[in-house]
């Protein structure tokens, strides 16, 4: 019955990272702790499974288009990656309740990030043929990439919500580059974060494979279905879905602990 459960999830969570990108994969900690039972410690490494698999297939057609910073996806990756395993290391001394308050804190915030206008650009760094201006550049891209790492490592989540906001409003890169690159990130991080959790908890492989499988299937089906929706109100759908899901995350938290 958890297998199915399992692969049923899986669709599901790749249905929406397919039709939403990365920030589709915020609901799989939720719905693998309190649909399948893990806790949060053996929840957020399978998530980062689905979330890095995930975004390794989608940044194939972006390496192929050259949708790609790759010396930016570098700097975040480098800021990153040590925050990925001081977020998991924190995460293994905190108390489960701490964590499931501050993933829905997260939700939160991602949910706003989904109903705000990202049509806007910076004007931090210059993206094409005259390069980066790295002396503006990375004193912005350094600290967020180590934000999203953290995060990564403590919840489990890709953190493109942060990552696109990050590179096209904050450092001026044009939205399909900071798509692709985000993507590399969420790649390196989810990485990370896989191994740097592999130590402290067993992750049921078998589990793994099935939600993971299922969740690549579903995202390459609802990717090509999705061209042809109307993609922003799926967005705004969304995001009133994972405030909702963040409301009953924090009352049932605070009923458990505390009642």
């Amino acid at each position: 019955m958890t297998i199915v459960l399992a692969l049923a999830l899986g669709a599901a969570i790749g249905a929406l990272l397919g039709l939403l990108g990365g920030g589709g994969s915020i609901l799989a900690v939720p719905a693998l702790v309190y649909v399948l039972g893990l806790d949060v410690e053996r929840a957020i490494p399978m998530s980062l499974l689905v979330v890095g698999t995930a975004s390794a297939v989608g940044a194939l057609p972006k390496i192929r288009a050259g949708h790609v910073q790759w010396r930016l996806a570098a700097v975040f990756a480098a800021a990153g990656i040590p925050a990925t395993f001081l977020g998991s290391a924190i995460g293994r001394h905190l108390p489960q309740p701490a964590l499931l308050v501050g993933f829905a804190m997260v939700m939160v915030l991602a949910g706003i990030r989904m109903l705000q206008d990202s049509s806007g650009i910076g004007t931090a760094c210059t993206v094409g043929d005259s390069g980066i201006n790295w002396r503006r550049c990375a004193p912005r891209s350094i600290p967020a990439g180590f934000l999203v790492g953290l995060l990564t490592g403590l919840f489990g989540v890709g953190g493109g919500f942060l990552i696109i906001p990050a590179l096209v409003l904050m450092l001026g890169v044009e939205m399909p580059i900071a798509i692709g690159t985000s993507l590399l990130i969420i790649v390196a991080n989810a990485v990370a974060g896989v191994l740097s959790h592999l130590g402290g908890t067993g992750i049921d492989w078998p589990i793994a494979a099935a939600f993971v499988g299922t969740a690549i299937v579903g995202s390459l089906i609802a990717g090509h279905l999705g061209a042809k929706l109307d993609t922003w109100r799926l967005q705004r759908w969304f995001a009133y879905l994972v405030f909702a899901v963040a409301a009953y995350v924090l009352v049932d938290t605070i009923i458990v602990s505390f009642l």
